[in-house]
């Protein structure tokens, strides 16, 4: 799988942008605040239809207009399929090959990539949500039936909510109605624990193999922390758990006016020999377990959708020393499109760039070192 062109109008710093990729490695060169960042996120934004910052859609639209797209070919299998994302009139449509697609799982899923980014230190640094976020999104790539389950919690979620509030404001409520809402509601949440935790597994079955390559460190591994004690993922167990925590912590709920308990509270914790990351790493450690991460997502890309997705680096050589550089040239499959951007030539292994496509980002513009212009019309 690879992105061969994309077309992006009025994103972020771009007005009217058309590129025709290379199928190997490509390399985009410019200087900070040039919209090197911002061409990754409009191709992720492409893949996944959100940006990887937590941006609004709106904010996403070039100050100087009132609407963007991010149009694109995929070429698997020498098969091409044009996706398209259209912001305009404050309604954002999806299409694939022309055709709105409703079902934004059966989008999502379609067409895979796997991004690093330097901020994605707050991945560990930062609070559970975010770590909700984004294994929600990597999980939503892997499996379709995912992001479906997750808004039908999300839906169920929002209304036992609004019955806690009517039970802590002393307001009528439908008693036999909550009850058939929250089997529904354990339903849903049994399904994503155990999906989470088999992302978890598989994740943990590459990412210290992978740190070690990258470090020479070992005992690099993710933790789920549901916010119930899980032993048995199996359902009925599950669901016993969850039924008795609404029961003996209802006081609890109607105190706070919202659900305490469920997969909406999950939280991950990265370990490097037992010990926490968030607490104890270094930058530099901190920092290659997330890329350690992000490449352990190819491997379960590759094995569960059978091909490989598109990689999206974000100035990731300017953080690592010789030596990491060599060790993560292992993982840059010739086979599998990758995407680089920097500010500097010199700082990527000369293998990577032999063969590349590079491009030069000014402004806004893009052009290729040939000369052939692609940027502002």
């Amino acid at each position: 799988m690879f992105l061969e062109k994309i077309k992006i109008n009025f994103f972020r710093n771009y007005e009217k942008i058309d590129i025709t990729l290379n199928d190997g490695i490509n390399v985009f060169v410019g200087n900070n605040a040039q919209g090197k960042t911002n061409l990754l996120e409009a191709i992720y934004f492409l893949a996944t239809s959100k940006s990887h910052r937590n941006s609004s859609d709106l904010s996403l639209i070039n100050e100087n207009f009132s609407n963007m797209s991010v149009m694109g070919n995929i070429v698997e299998n020498k098969i091409k399929t044009k996706m398209e994302i259209k912001y305009k009139e404050n309604k954002k449509s999806l299409k694939i090959d022309n055709k709105e697609v409703n079902n934004i799982a059966e989008y999502i899923s379609f067409f895979n990539v796997v991004l690093f980014v330097p901020d994605d230190l707050c991945l560990i640094k930062d609070g559970p949500d975010i770590r909700r976020r984004y294994i929600n999104l990597q999980l939503s790539q892997i499996y379709s039936e995912y992001l479906k389950v997750l808004n039908d919690y999300n839906k169920l979620l929002r209304v036992r909510n609004d019955y806690i509030y009517k039970k802590k404001k002393h307001e009528e409520y439908n008693a036999e109605y909550l009850k058939i809402l929250e089997q529904y509601y354990i339903n849903k949440a049994i399904i994503i624990y155990k999906l989470r935790k088999k992302y978890v597994t598989k994740v943990n079955e590459y990412i210290d193999d992978i740190f070690y390559d990258i470090t020479g460190l070992r005992g690099l591994k993710i933790s789920y922390l549901p916010n119930i004690e899980i032993v048995n993922y199996e359902s009925e167990e599950v669901k016993s758990i969850l039924l008795e925590k609404f029961l003996n912590f209802e006081d609890e709920e109607i105190s706070y006016g919202k659900s305490l308990f469920g997969p909406h509270r999950d939280d991950f914790e990265f370990l490097l020999n037992n010990r926490s990351l968030k607490l104890f790493g270094s930058q530099g450690q901190i920092r290659s377990a997330i890329l350690a991460l992000k490449l352990s997502e190819i491997e379960i890309l590759r094995k569960v959708k059978n091909h490989n997705p598109i990689l999206l680096l974000d100035d990731v050589f300017s953080e690592l020393d010789r030596k990491k550089k060599n060790n993560l040239l292992k993982y840059i499959n010739k086979n599998m499109q990758v995407i680089i951007t920097t500010t500097d030539l010199a700082l990527i292994n000369k293998k990577l760039i032999n063969g590349a496509k590079i491009f030069n980002i000014r402004n806004g513009c893009i052009e290729s070192i040939k000369g052939e212009v692609c940027g502002k019309e």
